[in-house]
Protein backbone atom coordinates (compact mmCIF):
# COMPACT_ATOMS: atom_id res chain seq x y z
CA UNK A 1 0.00 0.00 0.00
CA UNK A 2 1.33 3.46 -0.92
CA UNK A 3 0.60 6.71 0.87
CA UNK A 4 -1.81 7.80 -1.86
CA UNK A 5 -3.58 4.43 -1.55
CA UNK A 6 -3.96 5.08 2.19
CA UNK A 7 -5.80 8.29 1.34
CA UNK A 8 -8.17 6.58 -1.09
CA UNK A 9 -8.89 3.23 0.52
CA UNK A 10 -11.48 2.62 3.28
CA UNK A 11 -10.40 1.31 6.63
CA UNK A 12 -10.63 -2.32 7.72
CA UNK A 13 -14.19 -2.06 8.95
CA UNK A 14 -15.53 -0.42 5.81
CA UNK A 15 -14.86 3.07 7.09
CA UNK A 16 -15.09 5.95 4.65
CA UNK A 17 -11.92 6.99 2.88
CA UNK A 18 -9.96 9.61 4.83
CA UNK A 19 -6.57 11.26 4.80
CA UNK A 20 -3.83 9.23 6.54
CA UNK A 21 -2.60 10.16 9.98
CA UNK A 22 0.99 10.91 10.79
CA UNK A 23 1.31 7.50 12.44
CA UNK A 24 0.04 5.78 9.28
CA UNK A 25 2.41 7.65 6.96
CA UNK A 26 5.28 6.73 9.30
CA UNK A 27 4.50 3.00 9.40
CA UNK A 28 3.97 2.82 5.65
CA UNK A 29 7.22 4.70 5.07
CA UNK A 30 9.17 2.40 7.39
CA UNK A 31 8.02 -0.68 5.49
CA UNK A 32 8.83 0.90 2.15
CA UNK A 33 12.30 1.77 3.43
CA UNK A 34 13.06 -1.88 4.24
CA UNK A 35 12.11 -2.10 7.92
CA UNK A 36 10.58 -5.54 8.59
CA UNK A 37 10.24 -5.35 12.38
CA UNK A 38 9.64 -2.70 15.02
CA UNK A 39 10.86 -3.93 18.40
CA UNK A 40 8.50 -1.96 20.62
CA UNK A 41 8.05 -1.14 24.28
CA UNK A 42 4.85 0.86 24.29
CA UNK A 43 3.57 3.68 26.45
CA UNK A 44 0.81 6.28 26.64
CA UNK A 45 2.25 8.05 23.59
CA UNK A 46 1.51 4.98 21.44
CA UNK A 47 -2.31 5.16 20.86
CA UNK A 48 -1.97 6.61 17.32
CA UNK A 49 0.69 4.00 16.45
CA UNK A 50 -1.46 1.16 17.80
CA UNK A 51 -4.49 2.48 15.95
CA UNK A 52 -2.47 2.72 12.74
CA UNK A 53 -1.32 -0.90 13.08
CA UNK A 54 -4.94 -1.96 13.54
CA UNK A 55 -6.19 0.16 10.62
CA UNK A 56 -3.63 -0.65 7.92
CA UNK A 57 -3.06 -3.83 5.95
CA UNK A 58 -0.52 -5.80 7.98
CA UNK A 59 1.46 -6.60 4.82
CA UNK A 60 2.07 -2.89 4.23
CA UNK A 61 3.63 -2.12 7.63
CA UNK A 62 6.50 -3.60 9.68
CA UNK A 63 5.63 -6.42 12.07
CA UNK A 64 5.33 -5.12 15.64
CA UNK A 65 7.27 -7.16 18.21
CA UNK A 66 6.51 -6.63 21.90
CA UNK A 67 9.73 -6.32 23.90
CA UNK A 68 9.27 -5.99 27.69
CA UNK A 69 12.51 -4.05 28.20
CA UNK A 70 14.17 -1.43 26.02
CA UNK A 71 17.69 -2.84 26.37
CA UNK A 72 16.46 -5.98 24.65
CA UNK A 73 14.78 -4.02 21.85
CA UNK A 74 18.00 -2.40 20.61
CA UNK A 75 19.98 -5.61 21.19
CA UNK A 76 17.55 -7.60 19.04
CA UNK A 77 17.84 -5.09 16.21
CA UNK A 78 21.63 -5.27 16.58
CA UNK A 79 21.72 -9.07 16.33
CA UNK A 80 19.20 -9.13 13.47
CA UNK A 81 21.45 -6.87 11.41
CA UNK A 82 24.57 -8.93 12.08
CA UNK A 83 23.12 -12.02 10.40
CA UNK A 84 21.07 -10.33 7.66
CA UNK A 85 22.60 -6.96 6.80
CA UNK A 86 19.12 -5.41 7.03
CA UNK A 87 18.44 -2.59 9.52
CA UNK A 88 15.48 -2.75 11.87
CA UNK A 89 13.68 -0.28 14.13
CA UNK A 90 12.91 0.14 17.81
CA UNK A 91 10.13 2.24 19.31
CA UNK A 92 10.06 3.18 22.99
CA UNK A 93 8.17 5.39 25.43
CA UNK A 94 9.29 9.05 25.59
CA UNK A 95 12.36 10.01 27.65
CA UNK A 96 12.17 7.17 30.16
CA UNK A 97 12.09 4.50 27.47
CA UNK A 98 14.84 6.25 25.56
CA UNK A 99 16.97 6.37 28.71
CA UNK A 100 16.69 2.59 29.00
CA UNK A 101 17.59 2.30 25.30
CA UNK A 102 20.67 4.49 25.55
CA UNK A 103 23.11 1.71 26.43
CA UNK A 104 22.03 -0.33 23.42
CA UNK A 105 22.33 2.73 21.19
CA UNK A 106 25.88 3.29 22.50
CA UNK A 107 26.73 -0.32 21.62
CA UNK A 108 25.25 0.07 18.13
CA UNK A 109 27.26 3.24 17.53
CA UNK A 110 30.47 1.56 18.69
CA UNK A 111 29.96 -1.30 16.22
CA UNK A 112 28.55 0.86 13.37
CA UNK A 113 25.21 -0.93 13.47
CA UNK A 114 22.36 0.82 11.60
CA UNK A 115 19.39 0.84 13.98
CA UNK A 116 16.43 3.19 13.62
CA UNK A 117 15.55 4.32 17.16
CA UNK A 118 12.20 6.04 17.65
CA UNK A 119 10.58 7.29 20.80
CA UNK A 120 7.41 9.07 21.70
CA UNK A 121 7.68 12.61 22.92
CA UNK A 122 5.36 13.89 25.61
CA UNK A 123 2.58 15.99 24.00
CA UNK A 124 3.62 19.56 23.32
CA UNK A 125 0.16 21.09 23.83
CA UNK A 126 -1.99 21.19 26.95
CA UNK A 127 -5.37 21.47 25.24
CA UNK A 128 -7.12 22.28 21.99
CA UNK A 129 -5.42 19.69 19.74
CA UNK A 130 -5.83 15.96 19.21
CA UNK A 131 -3.13 14.31 21.24
CA UNK A 132 -2.86 17.06 23.87
CA UNK A 133 -1.85 16.13 27.42
CA UNK A 134 -4.28 14.07 29.45
CA UNK A 135 -2.17 12.57 32.29
CA UNK A 136 0.21 13.93 34.96
CA UNK A 137 3.19 11.97 33.61
CA UNK A 138 2.97 13.96 30.39
CA UNK A 139 4.14 16.92 32.44
CA UNK A 140 6.70 14.96 34.41
CA UNK A 141 8.27 13.48 31.28
CA UNK A 142 8.76 16.79 29.46
CA UNK A 143 12.39 17.68 28.59
CA UNK A 144 14.07 20.65 26.98
CA UNK A 145 16.19 18.36 24.80
CA UNK A 146 15.06 14.73 24.83
CA UNK A 147 17.37 13.84 21.94
CA UNK A 148 20.37 14.72 24.14
CA UNK A 149 20.03 11.29 25.77
CA UNK A 150 21.39 9.68 22.57
CA UNK A 151 22.35 12.47 20.16
CA UNK A 152 26.07 12.21 20.95
CA UNK A 153 26.19 8.69 19.48
CA UNK A 154 23.60 8.98 16.70
CA UNK A 155 24.26 10.03 13.12
CA UNK A 156 20.96 11.89 12.92
CA UNK A 157 18.32 13.11 15.36
CA UNK A 158 15.09 15.01 14.83
CA UNK A 159 11.63 15.65 16.25
CA UNK A 160 8.67 14.99 13.96
CA UNK A 161 6.68 18.21 13.50
CA UNK A 162 3.87 17.46 11.04
CA UNK A 163 1.89 14.37 10.00
CA UNK A 164 3.07 14.52 6.39
CA UNK A 165 6.70 14.07 7.54
CA UNK A 166 6.24 10.40 8.46
CA UNK A 167 7.33 8.82 5.18
CA UNK A 168 10.12 11.37 4.66
CA UNK A 169 11.54 10.77 8.14
CA UNK A 170 11.49 7.00 7.62
CA UNK A 171 13.28 7.22 4.27
CA UNK A 172 15.84 9.75 5.44
CA UNK A 173 16.63 8.00 8.71
CA UNK A 174 17.14 4.59 7.09
CA UNK A 175 19.25 5.97 4.24
CA UNK A 176 21.51 7.84 6.68
CA UNK A 177 21.82 4.83 8.99
CA UNK A 178 22.89 2.61 6.09
CA UNK A 179 25.38 5.10 4.58
CA UNK A 180 29.03 4.56 5.57
CA UNK A 181 30.15 4.74 8.24
CA UNK A 182 26.90 3.11 9.35
CA UNK A 183 25.31 3.75 12.70
CA UNK A 184 22.14 4.37 14.70
CA UNK A 185 19.73 7.24 14.01
CA UNK A 186 16.98 8.69 16.19
CA UNK A 187 13.82 10.71 16.01
CA UNK A 188 11.00 11.47 18.44
CA UNK A 189 7.29 11.71 17.70
CA UNK A 190 4.90 13.97 19.63
CA UNK A 191 1.36 12.61 19.85
CA UNK A 192 -0.05 15.62 18.03
CA UNK A 193 1.95 14.93 14.86
CA UNK A 194 1.08 11.22 14.98
CA UNK A 195 -2.67 11.76 15.50
CA UNK A 196 -3.16 14.63 13.09
CA UNK A 197 -4.13 13.88 9.48
CA UNK A 198 -2.26 14.95 6.38
CA UNK A 199 -3.86 18.11 4.91
CA UNK A 200 -5.51 17.56 1.54
CA UNK A 201 -3.50 20.42 0.06
CA UNK A 202 -0.17 18.72 0.84
CA UNK A 203 1.41 17.01 -2.16
CA UNK A 204 2.00 13.33 -1.42
CA UNK A 205 4.88 12.52 -3.78
CA UNK A 206 6.82 9.36 -3.04
CA UNK A 207 9.89 9.87 -0.84
CA UNK A 208 12.64 7.57 -2.08
CA UNK A 209 16.15 7.85 -0.63
CA UNK A 210 18.84 5.21 -1.07
CA UNK A 211 21.94 4.89 1.11
CA UNK A 212 25.05 6.56 -0.27
CA UNK A 213 27.46 4.28 -2.08
CA UNK A 214 30.44 3.10 -0.04
CA UNK A 215 33.70 5.06 -0.37
CA UNK A 216 36.12 3.78 -3.04
CA UNK A 217 39.90 3.73 -2.60
CA UNK A 218 42.17 6.34 -4.14
CA UNK A 219 44.27 4.56 -6.82
CA UNK A 220 47.43 6.45 -5.91
CA UNK A 221 47.11 5.55 -2.25
CA UNK A 222 46.49 1.91 -3.14
CA UNK A 223 49.64 1.84 -5.29
CA UNK A 224 51.68 3.20 -2.40
CA UNK A 225 50.18 0.74 0.10
CA UNK A 226 50.75 -2.15 -2.33
CA UNK A 227 54.39 -1.13 -2.78
CA UNK A 228 54.96 -0.96 0.98
CA UNK A 229 53.44 -4.40 1.52
CA UNK A 230 55.33 -5.92 -1.42
CA UNK A 231 58.65 -4.59 -0.16
CA UNK A 232 58.01 -5.64 3.44
CA UNK A 233 59.92 -8.51 4.98
CA UNK A 234 57.43 -9.01 7.80
CA UNK A 235 54.03 -7.58 6.79
CA UNK A 236 51.01 -8.03 9.07
CA UNK A 237 47.24 -7.62 8.73
CA UNK A 238 45.18 -6.54 11.74
CA UNK A 239 41.38 -6.82 11.62
CA UNK A 240 38.53 -6.84 14.12
CA UNK A 241 35.42 -7.19 11.97
CA UNK A 242 34.25 -7.56 8.40
CA UNK A 243 31.05 -7.07 6.45
CA UNK A 244 27.99 -9.09 7.43
CA UNK A 245 28.13 -11.12 4.20
CA UNK A 246 31.65 -12.40 4.99
CA UNK A 247 33.20 -11.07 1.78
CA UNK A 248 35.87 -9.10 3.62
CA UNK A 249 36.88 -12.25 5.47
CA UNK A 250 37.20 -14.16 2.20
CA UNK A 251 39.41 -11.44 0.72
CA UNK A 252 41.65 -11.25 3.79
CA UNK A 253 42.04 -15.03 3.72
CA UNK A 254 42.98 -14.86 0.02
CA UNK A 255 45.45 -12.03 0.64
CA UNK A 256 47.10 -14.02 3.41
CA UNK A 257 47.24 -17.21 1.34
CA UNK A 258 48.58 -15.63 -1.86
CA UNK A 259 51.24 -13.44 -0.31
CA UNK A 260 51.98 -15.31 2.96
CA UNK A 261 50.90 -12.37 5.12
CA UNK A 262 49.88 -13.32 8.66
CA UNK A 263 46.63 -12.05 10.18
CA UNK A 264 45.70 -11.31 13.79
CA UNK A 265 42.33 -10.30 15.26
CA UNK A 266 42.99 -8.42 18.50
CA UNK A 267 39.89 -7.48 20.50
CA UNK A 268 37.74 -9.15 17.86
CA UNK A 269 34.13 -8.01 17.50
CA UNK A 270 33.05 -10.20 14.56
CA UNK A 271 35.41 -13.01 13.65
CA UNK A 272 37.00 -12.57 10.23
CA UNK A 273 39.29 -15.58 9.73
CA UNK A 274 38.52 -19.26 10.06
CA UNK A 275 40.44 -20.72 12.97
CA UNK A 276 42.54 -23.18 10.94
CA UNK A 277 43.74 -20.81 8.22
CA UNK A 278 47.51 -21.28 7.86
CA UNK A 279 48.14 -17.54 8.05
CA UNK A 280 45.93 -16.89 11.07
CA UNK A 281 48.02 -16.18 14.17
CA UNK A 282 45.10 -15.78 16.56
CA UNK A 283 43.96 -12.95 18.80
CA UNK A 284 47.11 -11.79 20.61
CA UNK A 285 48.72 -8.91 18.71
CA UNK A 286 51.77 -8.41 20.93
CA UNK A 287 54.44 -10.58 19.26
CA UNK A 288 53.26 -10.21 15.62
CA UNK A 289 53.14 -6.43 16.01
CA UNK A 290 56.56 -6.26 17.65
CA UNK A 291 58.28 -7.86 14.66
CA UNK A 292 56.19 -6.37 11.80
CA UNK A 293 57.74 -3.77 9.49
CA UNK A 294 54.51 -2.88 7.64
CA UNK A 295 51.04 -3.24 9.20
CA UNK A 296 47.75 -3.11 7.31
CA UNK A 297 44.97 -2.16 9.75
CA UNK A 298 41.51 -2.89 8.32
CA UNK A 299 38.56 -1.02 9.84
CA UNK A 300 39.82 -1.62 13.37
CA UNK A 301 39.03 1.00 15.97
CA UNK A 302 41.40 -0.47 18.58
CA UNK A 303 44.13 -2.42 16.76
CA UNK A 304 46.40 -2.57 19.81
CA UNK A 305 46.79 -0.91 23.20
CA UNK A 306 49.21 1.99 22.97
CA UNK A 307 50.22 1.56 26.63
CA UNK A 308 51.05 -2.15 26.23
CA UNK A 309 52.34 -3.03 22.77
CA UNK A 310 52.96 -0.04 20.57
CA UNK A 311 54.70 -0.75 17.23
CA UNK A 312 58.31 0.28 16.66
CA UNK A 313 58.76 3.88 15.42
CA UNK A 314 60.08 2.71 12.05
CA UNK A 315 57.08 0.41 11.42
CA UNK A 316 54.83 1.81 8.70
CA UNK A 317 51.10 1.67 9.42
CA UNK A 318 48.36 1.66 6.75
CA UNK A 319 44.85 2.35 8.04
CA UNK A 320 41.94 1.44 5.73
CA UNK A 321 38.21 1.80 6.42
CA UNK A 322 35.16 3.92 5.63
CA UNK A 323 36.41 6.26 8.36
CA UNK A 324 40.03 5.22 8.97
CA UNK A 325 40.54 7.83 11.69
CA UNK A 326 37.29 6.94 13.55
CA UNK A 327 36.17 10.53 13.87
CA UNK A 328 33.48 9.71 16.44
CA UNK A 329 36.27 8.99 19.00
CA UNK A 330 37.51 12.23 20.61
CA UNK A 331 40.92 10.74 21.48
CA UNK A 332 42.53 8.17 19.19
CA UNK A 333 46.25 8.52 18.58
CA UNK A 334 47.03 5.49 16.45
CA UNK A 335 49.78 5.97 13.89
CA UNK A 336 48.62 6.28 10.28
CA UNK A 337 51.45 6.72 7.78
CA UNK A 338 48.83 6.15 5.11
CA UNK A 339 45.08 6.50 5.73
CA UNK A 340 42.75 5.34 2.95
CA UNK A 341 39.03 6.08 3.23
CA UNK A 342 37.41 3.08 1.56
CA UNK A 343 35.15 0.15 2.00
CA UNK A 344 37.48 -2.72 2.89
CA UNK A 345 36.36 -4.93 -0.01
CA UNK A 346 37.39 -2.80 -2.99
CA UNK A 347 40.55 -1.76 -1.14
CA UNK A 348 41.60 -5.38 -0.59
CA UNK A 349 40.75 -6.34 -4.15
CA UNK A 350 42.77 -3.41 -5.50
CA UNK A 351 45.73 -4.23 -3.26
CA UNK A 352 45.86 -7.83 -4.46
CA UNK A 353 45.66 -6.74 -8.07
CA UNK A 354 48.47 -4.22 -7.60
CA UNK A 355 50.91 -6.08 -5.33
CA UNK A 356 53.92 -7.77 -6.93
CA UNK A 357 56.17 -9.07 -4.15
CA UNK A 358 59.21 -11.20 -4.94
CA UNK A 359 58.20 -14.88 -5.02
CA UNK A 360 61.19 -15.98 -2.94
CA UNK A 361 60.28 -13.47 -0.23
CA UNK A 362 56.74 -14.82 -0.06
CA UNK A 363 57.78 -18.45 0.12
CA UNK A 364 60.45 -17.75 2.70
CA UNK A 365 57.86 -16.66 5.24
CA UNK A 366 55.01 -19.00 4.25
CA UNK A 367 56.31 -22.06 6.10
CA UNK A 368 57.28 -20.02 9.15
CA UNK A 369 53.85 -18.50 9.66
CA UNK A 370 52.01 -21.71 8.85
CA UNK A 371 54.08 -23.46 11.51
CA UNK A 372 53.34 -20.69 14.01
CA UNK A 373 49.61 -20.96 13.27
CA UNK A 374 49.68 -24.73 13.79
CA UNK A 375 51.60 -24.35 17.05
CA UNK A 376 49.01 -21.87 18.30
CA UNK A 377 46.12 -24.21 17.54
CA UNK A 378 47.85 -27.18 19.16
CA UNK A 379 48.72 -25.20 22.28
CA UNK A 380 45.19 -23.85 22.59
CA UNK A 381 43.74 -27.35 22.28
CA UNK A 382 46.03 -28.73 24.95
CA UNK A 383 45.24 -25.88 27.32
CA UNK A 384 41.52 -26.42 26.82
CA UNK A 385 41.69 -30.13 27.64
CA UNK A 386 43.66 -29.40 30.80
CA UNK A 387 40.70 -27.37 32.05
CA UNK A 388 38.25 -30.27 32.12
CA UNK A 389 37.71 -30.33 35.86
CA UNK A 390 35.49 -28.87 38.55
CA UNK A 391 35.09 -26.01 38.18
CA UNK A 392 36.05 -26.17 34.51
CA UNK A 393 38.14 -23.58 32.71
CA UNK A 394 36.62 -21.08 30.32
CA UNK A 395 38.85 -22.61 27.61
CA UNK A 396 37.31 -26.05 28.09
CA UNK A 397 33.80 -24.59 28.06
CA UNK A 398 34.63 -22.70 24.85
CA UNK A 399 36.10 -25.80 23.22
CA UNK A 400 32.99 -27.84 24.01
CA UNK A 401 30.69 -25.15 22.64
CA UNK A 402 32.78 -24.97 19.49
CA UNK A 403 32.34 -28.71 18.99
CA UNK A 404 28.53 -28.45 18.73
CA UNK A 405 28.56 -25.59 16.22
CA UNK A 406 27.83 -26.60 12.65
CA UNK A 407 28.81 -24.50 9.62
CA UNK A 408 25.91 -22.06 10.07
CA UNK A 409 25.78 -21.76 13.85
CA UNK A 410 26.55 -18.36 15.39
CA UNK A 411 27.55 -17.46 18.91
CA UNK A 412 27.13 -14.14 20.70
CA UNK A 413 29.77 -13.90 23.39
CA UNK A 414 29.61 -11.33 26.15
CA UNK A 415 32.54 -11.92 28.49
CA UNK A 416 31.81 -15.55 27.63
CA UNK A 417 33.91 -17.72 25.33
CA UNK A 418 37.68 -17.62 24.84
CA UNK A 419 38.15 -17.03 21.09
CA UNK A 420 41.53 -18.78 20.99
CA UNK A 421 39.89 -22.00 22.21
CA UNK A 422 37.20 -21.92 19.53
CA UNK A 423 37.29 -23.60 16.13
CA UNK A 424 35.19 -21.37 13.88
CA UNK A 425 34.91 -22.38 10.24
CA UNK A 426 33.73 -19.17 8.55
CA UNK A 427 33.65 -15.40 9.06
CA UNK A 428 30.83 -13.98 11.17
CA UNK A 429 30.27 -17.03 13.31
CA UNK A 430 31.51 -15.51 16.58
CA UNK A 431 30.23 -12.09 17.64
CA UNK A 432 31.71 -10.44 20.73
CA UNK A 433 30.39 -7.49 22.70
CA UNK A 434 31.25 -4.08 21.21
CA UNK A 435 34.14 -2.15 22.71
CA UNK A 436 31.64 0.26 24.29
CA UNK A 437 31.03 -2.44 26.90
CA UNK A 438 27.34 -1.82 27.51
CA UNK A 439 26.49 -5.09 29.24
CA UNK A 440 23.28 -6.98 28.59
CA UNK A 441 23.88 -7.11 24.82
CA UNK A 442 24.61 -10.78 24.12
CA UNK A 443 21.30 -12.49 24.93
CA UNK A 444 19.04 -9.95 23.13
CA UNK A 445 21.38 -9.97 20.12
CA UNK A 446 21.08 -13.76 19.92
CA UNK A 447 17.29 -13.41 20.07
CA UNK A 448 17.38 -10.97 17.15
CA UNK A 449 19.55 -13.34 15.12
CA UNK A 450 17.22 -16.24 15.90
CA UNK A 451 14.21 -14.20 14.77
CA UNK A 452 16.00 -13.57 11.48
CA UNK A 453 16.71 -17.28 10.95
CA UNK A 454 14.69 -19.69 13.06
CA UNK A 455 16.52 -22.77 11.76
CA UNK A 456 20.03 -21.58 12.59
CA UNK A 457 21.62 -22.54 15.89
CA UNK A 458 21.99 -19.25 17.78
CA UNK A 459 23.98 -19.36 21.01
CA UNK A 460 24.37 -16.68 23.67
CA UNK A 461 27.35 -17.34 25.94
CA UNK A 462 27.46 -14.68 28.61
CA UNK A 463 28.97 -14.10 32.01
CA UNK A 464 26.75 -14.25 35.06
CA UNK A 465 26.99 -10.49 35.54
CA UNK A 466 26.13 -9.87 31.89
CA UNK A 467 23.16 -12.21 32.22
CA UNK A 468 21.69 -10.05 34.99
CA UNK A 469 22.29 -6.91 32.93
CA UNK A 470 20.31 -8.47 30.07
CA UNK A 471 17.04 -8.32 32.02
CA UNK A 472 16.70 -12.10 31.68
CA UNK A 473 13.03 -12.22 32.72
CA UNK A 474 12.23 -10.06 29.71
CA UNK A 475 14.54 -11.97 27.37
CA UNK A 476 13.21 -15.41 28.27
CA UNK A 477 9.64 -14.13 27.94
CA UNK A 478 10.51 -12.89 24.43
CA UNK A 479 12.01 -16.26 23.53
CA UNK A 480 8.88 -18.08 24.65
CA UNK A 481 6.43 -15.61 23.13
CA UNK A 482 8.15 -15.61 19.72
CA UNK A 483 9.11 -19.31 19.88
CA UNK A 484 12.82 -18.58 19.50
CA UNK A 485 14.89 -21.70 20.35
CA UNK A 486 18.03 -19.88 21.51
CA UNK A 487 20.70 -21.74 23.49
CA UNK A 488 21.81 -19.59 26.43
CA UNK A 489 24.97 -20.55 28.32
CA UNK A 490 25.61 -18.66 31.55
CA UNK A 491 29.29 -18.68 32.48
CA UNK A 492 29.05 -18.52 36.25
CA UNK A 493 32.26 -17.61 38.06
CA UNK A 494 30.45 -15.78 40.86
CA UNK A 495 31.91 -12.35 40.19
CA UNK A 496 32.62 -9.51 37.83
CA UNK A 497 35.92 -11.06 36.81
CA UNK A 498 36.76 -8.34 34.28
CA UNK A 499 36.71 -5.83 37.16
CA UNK A 500 38.87 -8.13 39.32
CA UNK A 501 41.43 -8.55 36.51
CA UNK A 502 41.54 -4.79 35.99
CA UNK A 503 42.32 -4.23 39.67
CA UNK A 504 45.04 -6.89 39.68
CA UNK A 505 46.57 -5.36 36.54
CA UNK A 506 46.60 -1.85 38.01
CA UNK A 507 47.69 -2.86 41.54
CA UNK A 508 49.39 -6.29 41.31
CA UNK A 509 50.86 -5.97 44.78
CA UNK A 510 48.02 -3.93 46.22
CA UNK A 511 45.78 -4.66 49.16
CA UNK A 512 42.79 -5.53 46.97
CA UNK A 513 44.75 -8.16 45.02
CA UNK A 514 45.85 -9.80 48.26
CA UNK A 515 42.47 -9.61 49.98
CA UNK A 516 40.48 -12.78 50.59
CA UNK A 517 37.49 -11.04 49.04
CA UNK A 518 38.08 -8.12 46.68
CA UNK A 519 35.62 -5.26 47.27
CA UNK A 520 32.97 -4.50 44.64
CA UNK A 521 33.51 -7.62 42.54
CA UNK A 522 31.62 -10.52 44.10
CA UNK A 523 28.24 -11.77 42.87
CA UNK A 524 27.90 -14.28 45.69
CA UNK A 525 25.66 -15.76 46.87
CA UNK A 526 24.93 -16.78 43.32
CA UNK A 527 21.23 -17.04 42.44
CA UNK A 528 19.92 -20.18 40.78
CA UNK A 529 19.79 -18.66 37.31
CA UNK A 530 18.00 -21.68 35.90
CA UNK A 531 14.93 -20.76 37.94
CA UNK A 532 14.66 -17.48 36.03
CA UNK A 533 14.57 -19.33 32.71
CA UNK A 534 12.24 -22.03 34.03
CA UNK A 535 9.63 -19.35 34.67
CA UNK A 536 9.33 -19.12 30.88
CA UNK A 537 9.26 -22.89 30.38
CA UNK A 538 12.86 -23.12 29.16
CA UNK A 539 14.81 -26.37 29.30
CA UNK A 540 17.51 -25.88 31.95
CA UNK A 541 20.52 -27.65 33.45
CA UNK A 542 23.30 -26.74 35.84
CA UNK A 543 26.75 -28.10 34.95
CA UNK A 544 29.50 -28.09 37.56
CA UNK A 545 32.09 -30.54 36.18
CA UNK A 546 33.79 -30.27 32.81
CA UNK A 547 33.25 -33.95 32.03
CA UNK A 548 29.49 -33.40 32.10
CA UNK A 549 29.40 -30.46 29.70
CA UNK A 550 29.49 -32.24 26.30
CA UNK A 551 26.49 -34.42 27.18
CA UNK A 552 24.59 -31.47 28.65
CA UNK A 553 25.15 -29.51 25.46
CA UNK A 554 23.81 -32.42 23.41
CA UNK A 555 20.69 -32.65 25.57
CA UNK A 556 20.10 -28.93 25.12
CA UNK A 557 20.53 -29.30 21.34
CA UNK A 558 18.00 -32.11 21.25
CA UNK A 559 15.43 -29.89 22.96
CA UNK A 560 16.14 -27.05 20.55
CA UNK A 561 15.89 -29.27 17.47
CA UNK A 562 13.01 -31.53 18.47
CA UNK A 563 10.87 -29.33 20.72
CA UNK A 564 11.83 -25.98 19.16
CA UNK A 565 12.11 -24.21 22.51
CA UNK A 566 14.83 -22.31 24.31
CA UNK A 567 17.44 -24.07 26.43
CA UNK A 568 19.60 -22.63 29.22
CA UNK A 569 22.75 -24.10 30.76
CA UNK A 570 24.31 -22.59 33.86
CA UNK A 571 27.98 -23.61 33.75
CA UNK A 572 30.28 -23.30 36.75
CA UNK A 573 33.61 -21.89 35.54
CA UNK A 574 36.86 -21.23 37.37
CA UNK A 575 38.11 -17.70 37.94
CA UNK A 576 40.94 -16.90 35.55
CA UNK A 577 43.37 -14.06 34.95
CA UNK A 578 43.22 -14.67 31.18
CA UNK A 579 39.48 -14.41 30.49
Amino acid sequence: MTFDDAQRQPGKAGQAARPPTGAETLLLGLKRSGIDYIFANSGTDFPPIIEAFASLDEESVPSPVIVPHETASVGMAHGYYLVTGRPQATMVHVNVGLANSAMGVINAASDNIPVLVMSGRTPITEHGRRGARVTPIQYGQEMYDQASLVSDVCKFHYEMRYPEQGDLLAARAVSLAMSEPKGPVYFSMPREALMDTVPAAVSRGASVQRPATAPWPDPGAIEEAARWLAEAERPLVICQRGDVEGRVGALIAELGERFAIPVVEPFSIRNVMRSDHPMFLGYDVKEPLAEADVVLVLDSAVPWMESLHRPAPETRIIQIGPDPHFQRMPIRGYQADLAIASDARPALAALMETMCPAAEKVEARRERYARAAETRRKSAGERAVQGCGSPMSAEWMSHCISEIMDDRAVIFSELGVVPNAMNVKHPNRMFSNPHSGGLGWGLPAALGAQLADRDRLCIACIGDGSYMFANPVACHQIAEALELPVLTIIKNNGMWNAVRRSVVSAYPEGAAAKANSMPLTSLEPSPDYTQVAMASRAYTERVEHGDALPAALQRALNVIRKERRQAVLEVKVAISDRN
